[in-house]
């Protein structure tokens, strides 16, 4: 893997960073540059995720799945990382934008250089305002935000404390006239006073993945329709089929639907997988 690191011409920069009133003087960057003419779709959150954060940024860009979007995201630990590598398993472009140089002596978090050497080989890249050598600081992270912001289309915010530095990038996406798209989470749960925030000043809720698409301005497209040898199937197996082809995903909703008891769906469920028909993929189900 070629691990140059280059002065990128402002000719070249993501078109909107050109637009923010803060640009940088200079950028530098590994790998390659967001495709042109993709959507370019920021993702931050907190360091300290919960499960169900983590469900919920692996569920969503899942969903995007084939679209021209590139995920963005600060390459930290946390809803970062997830962000980047379930972009990867989507087979979506990747871009990290650390608080660091590119240096890898200087990269943050050190620990995180394999994962942008994966990012580097599938077709993404690094970038950074900072001189390779740069180490992070306090300071660098909120300043890097800006970056995030600047370039991207639109913000998805998925975990956040009510002071969390996640925030600060919401904030200038908002001063950028950028989108900013929250998920909800539950009320008792410190991680969702952020996004209750957002929302309550008017961010964009998420529950499923046709809202980025939306929000994005990308047309939905019908996903195709497996032809399905139902005569290899029991009775309650085609019923949970039946339920995956309507559209519904997460395990508990699907549950809920079937009308069976816990233990008898997800032995049913189980089954469906032996036999290769789904996926199971941190609880959301996918035919196969």
């Amino acid at each position: 893997m070629d691990y140059s690191i280059d002065k990128i011409p402002q000719s070249d920069w993501p078109k909107l960073l050109h637009e923010i009133p803060d640009a940088p003087k200079e950028m530098f960057g590994v790998g390659n540059l967001p495709t042109p003419d993709n959507k370019i779709l920021s993702i931050v959150g907190s360091r300290k995720y919960s499960p169900y954060g983590k469900q919920v940024c692996e569920y969503l860009i899942q969903g995007l799945r084939g679209y021209p979007i590139t995920i963005v995201s600060g390459l930290a630990l946390g809803i970062d990382s997830i962000a980047h590598r379930a972009a990867l398993k989507a087979g979506l472009q990747t871009i990290a934008v650390p608080g660091s140089g590119l240096s890898p002596k200087s990269l943050y978090p050190k620990s995180h250089f394999g994962l942008a050497r994966e990012i580097i080989e599938n077709g993404g890249g690094l970038l950074s305002e900072f001189e390779p050598g740069f180490e992070a600081t306090k300071w660098s992270f909120p300043q890097r935000n800006r970056i995030m912001a600047g370039m991207s289309h639109a913000v998805l915010v998925i975990e956040a404390a009510e002071k969390s530095g996640t925030l600060i990038t919401s904030r200038l996406a908002t001063e950028y006239n950028r989108d900013v798209l929250t998920v909800p989470g539950s009320i008792f749960e410190e991680q969702s006073a952020g996004p209750h925030i957002l929302i309550k000043l008017g961010a964009i809720p998420v529950t499923k993945p046709e809202d980025i698409l939306e929000a994005l301005g990308l047309e939905i497209s019908e996903p195709a329709k497996k032809e399905i040898n139902f005569e290899k199937l029991s009775e309650d197996e085609q019923a949970i089929v039946h339920i995956l082809q309507s559209g519904v995903r997460d395990k508990e909703n699907i549950i809920k639907k079937s009308n069976f008891d816990v233990s008898q769906a997800q032995i049913i469920l189980m089954s469906l997988e032996m036999k290769g028909f789904i996926k199971d993929e941190s609880g959301i189900i996918y035919i196969i």
